[in-house]
């Protein structure tokens, strides 16, 4: 378990944060494949992908590309966030040439939210994704999926071919499209979010949202809200190995409050013209680098 708390000056106002991550193996794997970073100003969650070489290894090396790079500062850039990603990958790359077994493969999911400085001078926050791990934004009230799963059943469900429930029992639902250490290169998709007020944010390994849906999800935070974070953050990892703990289950959860001094809060808005529409919804967000297939959904 990680309890952090911190407070920090920005241009036009200060933060508050409180961080906490918690992992733990589950009910049926005997090894933890699962890392995470619970630090300002990035927050990340990686799952070493089951049945590869060193899958615990390939997480610990992409998480810790981003405590290196990020160990000193309280704001990103965006552009730093995307780079570091890929050095992410270029370390399980290595991994795998390094490796003493011929064609053995290393690899990890990779995601994350990052508090970044923007070109207009504002700040806001950066999700990041490759892989099937998740970033959920909280309101207070409800839960949202922010990220999008890179993974076989997603883009069946895309297509309509199946639903989303019938995804949740597909027997192809642990195939990942993308991945750290599967390719040369790596494309990570990317989204800004506006920075203000009372938010927080829920990044996961899919051992959790394989025996919780996002309904028991969202329960099990709103039950808590009276709570610490870091209690949250148990409970959900304890409710899920409860639920049968089939993976490794690892949850990071970022509360924030931002206070403004004559007007404050990201303007997002501004940082890139590349804007496009949630589905069912008017809230815009900006584009880094996103598939037109995978847009952010409610």
């Amino acid at each position: 378990m990680v309890d952090v708390r911190h407070e920090f000056a920005l241009s036009d106002g200060s933060a508050r944060f409180a961080v906490a991550g918690s992992s733990d193996v589950g009910a049926v794997r005997r090894l933890n494949e699962d890392s995470f970073l619970a630090r300002l100003p990035v927050f990340v969650v990686a799952d070493g992908m089951g049945g590869h070489a060193f899958g615990d290894r390939a997480s610990q090396a992409a998480v810790a590309v981003f405590a290196s790079r990020f160990g000193d500062m309280e704001l990103a850039r965006p552009q730093d966030v995307l780079d570091t990603v890929r050095r992410a990958n270029d370390a399980v790359l290595q991994m795998s040439r390094e490796s003493d077994t011929p064609g053995a493969l290393s690899g990890t999911t990779l995601t994350g939210v990052a508090l970044v400085q923007l070109d207009s001078g504002g700040f806001g926050w950066m999700v990041f994704n490759v892989g099937d791990s998740r970033v959920y934004s909280w309101d207070g009230h409800t839960l949202s999926q922010v990220s999008v799963d890179h993974s076989a059943v997603q883009e069946m469900v895309d297509s309509g071919e199946i639903t989303r429930s019938e995804a949740e029992r597909h027997p192809d639902r642990n195939v990942v499209t993308r991945a750290l250490g599967a390719s040369q290169s790596v494309r990570p998709d990317s989204w800004i979010l506006p920075a203000g007020g009372h938010q927080a944010f829920l990044v996961c390994s899919d051992g959790l949202t394989k025996e919780l849906d996002d309904d028991e999800i969202a329960g099990l935070i709103a039950q808590g809200a009276n709570g610490s974070i870091s209690d949250i953050a148990e409970r959900l990892v304890t409710a899920a190995v409860a639920a049968g703990g089939g993976d490794n289950v690892t949850v990071v959860i970022v509360d924030a409050v931002f206070e403004a001094d004559g007007g404050a809060g990201a303007e997002a808005d501004e940082a890139d013209d590349d804007t496009v529409e949630r589905p069912g919804g008017t809230e815009s967000i900006t584009t880094l680098e996103m598939l037109e297939d995978t847009l952010p959904r409610r």
